[in-house]
């Protein structure tokens, strides 16, 4: 064998081991990315039954500046006595205030945080490599809209400085994916949270973007207790009212129940409006949809759903009430035993304090945030 073929046969093999050391370095880099985005170096913190963890936004609302024509409060202060040592001097030169930045929310603005929400949402920022059109991005983003039942959200930062939805014709420096860390169901789970950042890792590949991944464990802490939360104020409040004499005929019980202000659904549901879209309460006619008759009837509140300025409890049984004249029935409970005016007042007493916990866990009851969780 030649010296040739010796030096050709040596850089060959130089040249495979370089190639398999260069495959090991990417695979371990490979390794260390993943490991960073699922491993904690913190310890998971046990917290008291109700706390709600926040996670802290990474947007910021614009600051408004101050209005021209706005009013300033100029504090007024005694006139100074003249002294024949100061007469000379000029009186001190009033001290402008200083104004106080205030922060608009705009209504894009508000409506990104109620889709993104800190509260219930974990936050995932996308850095852009440049500015993105919304056209662009809209096709990718809208194949990841849930992970498991979690809805997943995107909103931007405009070059207008507002973070808004991802709308066509907007132009963005910044995005900010979330999902719902619970649900009246559940909590987002490791499966469903690996799921989404795998899908993630793909959609920001398709964009120009890289996320930046929060920690596992520390989010399912979180989810874990948002669900507890969730689950103890699952609350569903119903009267029943119970024929005194026969049975009531379905279908003349449509028509009772519609001049009382029902909406009849054509899937048997009877849906008490609010006047704004929404729903108050519901009633169930406690039989299959093809029977022709009842003699029990349920009207239910979903607590957590409707704000106490409507008076939901106050609404329905008002309305149970008004039907007790009208199809001569009486109000009872879940063992058919009358509820009288004590125990209604009672109840109603439990619901206004039921109120206030969820006002003071940020979750006020109806709001959108209370939507969002109790769907």
């Amino acid at each position: 064998m030649t010296d040739l073929q010796m030096s050709l046969i040596g850089a060959a093999g130089v040249f495979v081991a370089g190639v398999f050391a260069y495959n090991k370095w990417q695979e371990h880099k490979a390794k260390k990315s993943v490991e960073r985005a699922f491993a904690s170096e913190h310890d998971d913190v046990l917290l008291r039954p109700g706390d709600i963890v926040r996670n802290e936004p990474s947007f910021e609302p614009k600051p408004a500046a101050p209005a021209d024509d706005a009013p300033a409060s100029v504090p007024v202060a005694a006139p100074p006595v003249a002294r024949s040592d100061d007469a000379a001097e000029p009186p001190p030169a009033p001290v402008a205030p200083v104004a106080t930045p205030v922060e608009a929310i705009t209504p894009a603005t508000e409506l990104a945080t109620s889709l993104v929400d800190p509260l219930i949402d974990v936050l995932i920022p996308l850095a852009l490599e440049a500015p993105v059109r919304g056209d662009k991005i809209l096709p990718v983003l809208h194949t990841l809209r849930h992970v498991g039942n979690k809805p997943v959200h995107f909103i931007g930062l405009h070059v207008n400085g507002d973070w808004e939805p991802i709308v066509h014709g907007g132009v963005y420096t910044k995005l900010q994916a979330g999902v719902q860390m619970a649900s009246r169901t559940t909590a987002l789970n490791e499966l469903e949270y690996s799921e989404l950042v795998t899908r993630l890792r793909a959609v920001a590949d398709d964009i120009g973007a890289e996320p930046e991944i929060p920690d596992m464990i520390e989010v399912m802490g979180e989810s874990r207790t948002l669900h507890r939360f969730v689950s103890g104020h699952d609350a569903q409040l119903g009267v029943n009212l119970l024929s005194y004499g026969a049975p009531w005929s379905i279908a003349t019980l449509i028509g009772a129940l519609e001049k009382q202000g029902f909406d009849v659904r054509p899937d048997g549901r009877y849906i008490m409006p609010d006047g704004d879209g929404g729903q108050l309460f519901t009633l169930t006619t406690n039989v299959t949809l093809g029977a022709d008759t009842t003699s029990r009837l349920t009207l239910l509140l979903d607590v957590p759903c409707v704000a106490p300025a409507r008076d939901g409890f106050g609404a329905m049984l008002a309305c149970a009430k008004a039907l007790v004249g009208r199809l001569d029935a009486v109000i009872v409970d879940d063992s058919d035993q009358a509820l009288t005016d004590q125990a209604l007042a009672e109840i109603n007493s439990q619901v206004l304090d039921f109120y206030q916990e969820m006002e003071a866990a940020d979750i006020p009851a109806g709001s959108t945030r209370a939507m969002r969780l109790f769907s």
